[in-house]
C-alpha cells in the first residue's frame, strides 16, 4: 500500500510487520521517532504479543536485547551517534555471542564538539564489531532492508545493523510502498533460535574462552560474515520477486557500463551523486555510480567486478579516519585493480550540505588529473589556517573548535 510517511514511522511500521517480541527503547535524536512509533503500536495493542521496555541508557538497551535474544525472543532496538558508542561493549558482546538482534542506526555525527546532524562516523566506528552493516539510500530501501535484516540475522545467527541517514531520511516525508502482513509473513518465517537459555537445560553464553580457542571463535564469526555474502544476493532476488522492488543486495551500479570514472558511496548521498552524474553525462563526461548497500561484510568480488572497467575511482564518504583519510576508500583500494587511481572525497561531515555544483567541480578535477588523493569537500582552508596559527600562539587562545566557530562567524558577519 502506498503511503506518504516520515522515514522513521515507515521503519517503525516495517519493524512491527516483522513481529518483534521485545523492543528495547532509549531516546536519542534522530532515531527517537522510530521507537516512539513502535511504543504507540504496542500500547494500542496493534503490535502484540510484544514487550516494549523503556531502559535507562543505550548500554541497557543493547544489554536487554541480548538477554531477550538469548531467551529466544525476536529482539530489536535503535540508536544513533553517542548512543551507539555508549552501548559499544554490549554491541561487541551481541556479535560475539551470535545473537540475531536487529538494530537501526540513524546515522549522526559524534562529538566533541557537539553536533546532532548527519554523517557516518557513528556506524563506521563499529564497522569491525562483528555486526552486518547495511546502508539505505532511500526510505523505501530502509523499510525493505529491515525486513531482510531479520531474515538474514536469524538464518546466520548474527546481529544486523541497518544504517539510515539521520534527519535526511529519518525525518523526510516520502511515498513508500508498505507491504502487507501476509507478504512479510511469507518472506520472514517465525523465529527459530539457534541457541536459547532454558532453565531445564542450563548453559552458559559468552563465557570465558582462553587462548586455546579464542582464535577459532573469531574465525567462525568471520566465516558467518562470508556466508552472508553468498546469501544476501539470493534473498534480494527473492525479495524482488515477492515485493516487486529491487532493494537490498550487495551493491547497485548506475551507468557504469562505459564509465571511465566511477563514484562509490553509501547512503542517501547517492541520489545527489546520480543527479550530478546525469548532468555531467549530458556534457559528454563518462561517469558512473556504485552504491554500496552491504558495507560489512565487505563485498570484495562484487565491487571488483563493478569497478573492473574504470580508469579512475572516486570514493565519497561521510566519515574518515583521523590520521589516515578515507575509511571506505581504504577498503576500495584493497579491492580495486587500479589502487593508485582511487581518490577520496570527504563530504557532509556534521551535516554540511553536499551540493551538485561542489560534486561536479571535484569530479571534473579528478577526471582532469588535477585533484589530490584526498579532498575535503568545500573545506574553508583560510579559517583552518587561522585556527592553526592561533593554536601555535603562546599563551594558547583556548578551545580550538570554539575559536574556529567564532572566527567563521565574524568573517561571515563582515561579509554581510
Amino acid at each position: 500500500m502506498l503511503k506518504q510517511i516520515e522515514g522513521s514511522k515507515a521503519v517503525a511500521e516495517a519493524v512491527a510487520l516483522c513481529r518483534p517480541e521485545v523492543i528495547c527503547a532509549y531516546p536519542i535524536s534522530p532515531q527517537t521517532h522510530i521507537v516512539e512509533g513502535l511504543g504507540e503500536m504496542v500500547k494500542s495493542g496493534e503490535l502484540a504479543p510484544c514487550e516494549f521496555i523503556n531502559v535507562e541508557s543505550e548500554f541497557a538497551a543493547m544489554s536487554v536485547a541480548i538477554g531477550a535474544s538469548a531467551a529466544g525472543a525476536r529482539a530489536y532496538t535503535a540508536t544513533a551517534s553517542q548512543g551507539l558508542l555508549f552501548m559499544a561493549e554490549a554491541v561487541f558482546n551481541a556479535a560475539g555471542m551470535g545473537l540475531p538482534i536487529v538494530m537501526t542506526v540513524a546515522n549522526r555525527a559524534i562529538g566533541a564538539p557537539i553536533n546532532i546532524w548527519n554523517d557516518h562516523t557513528d556506524s563506521m566506528s563499529q564497522r569491525d564489531c562483528g555486526w552486518i552493516q547495511l546502508f539505505a539510500e532511500t526510505n523505501q530501501e530502509a523499510l525493505d532492508l529491515h525486513i531482510q535484516a531479520f531474515r538474514l540475522a536469524e538464518e546466520l545467527s548474527v546481529p544486523v545493523m541497518v544504517c539510515m541517514d539521520g534527519f535526511i531520511l529519518t525525518h523526510a516525508y516520502e511515498r513508500v510502498d508498505m507491504p502487507t502482513q501476509a507478504q512479510v509473513d511469507a518472506f520472514l518465517p517465525p523465529f527459530q533460535p539457534r541457541q536459547v537459555l532454558d532453565p531445564q537445560e542450563p548453559v552458559s553464553m559468552g563465557a570465558m574462552v582462553g587462548p586455546e580457542a579464542f582464535t577459532e571463535v573469531r574465525y567462525l564469526a568471520h566465516v558467518k560474515q562470508m556466508q552472508a555474502l553468498d546469501l544476501i544476493p539470493g534473498w534480494a532476488a527473492e525479495f524482488r520477486q515477492a515485493f516487486g522492488r529491487d532493494s537490498g543486495g550487495l551493491v547497485h551500479a548506475y551507468r557504469t557500463e562505459d564509465a571511465d570514472t566511477v563514484v562509490v558511496a553509501l547512503g542517501s548521498v547517492l541520489g545527489t551523486i546520480k543527479d550530478t552524474v546525469d548532468a555531467l553525462r549530458e556534457k559528454g563526461h563518462k561517469f558512473g555510480v556504485l552504491g554500496i548497500t552491504c558495507f560489512r561484510p565487505w563485498p570484495t568480488v562484487a565491487i571488483r567486478e563493478a569497478l573492473a572497467g574504470a580508469k579512475r575511482v572516486i570514493v565519497l564518504e561521510k566519515a574518515f579516519g583521523v590520521g589516515l583519510g578515507g575509511i571506505v576508500s581504504s577498503n576500495v583500494r584493497t579491492t580495486s585493480n587500479a589502487a593508485d587511481s582511487v581518490f577520496t572525497v570527504i563530504a557532509g561531515l556534521g551535516g554540511r550540505p553536499i551540493t551538485r555544483d561542489s560534486l561536479a567541480r571535484v569530479f571534473l578535477e579528478v577526471e582532469a588529473g588535477t585533484a589530490p588523493a584526498l579532498t575535503f569537500l568545500d573545506l574553508n582552508p583560510a579559517a583552518a589556517d587561522r585556527a592553526l596559527a592561533l593554536d601555535r600562539e603562546s599563551p594558547p587562545r583556548g578551545p580550538i573548535a570554539e575559536a574556529l566557530l567564532k572566527d567563521i562567524g565574524l568573517v561571515t558577519a563582515q561579509l554581510r
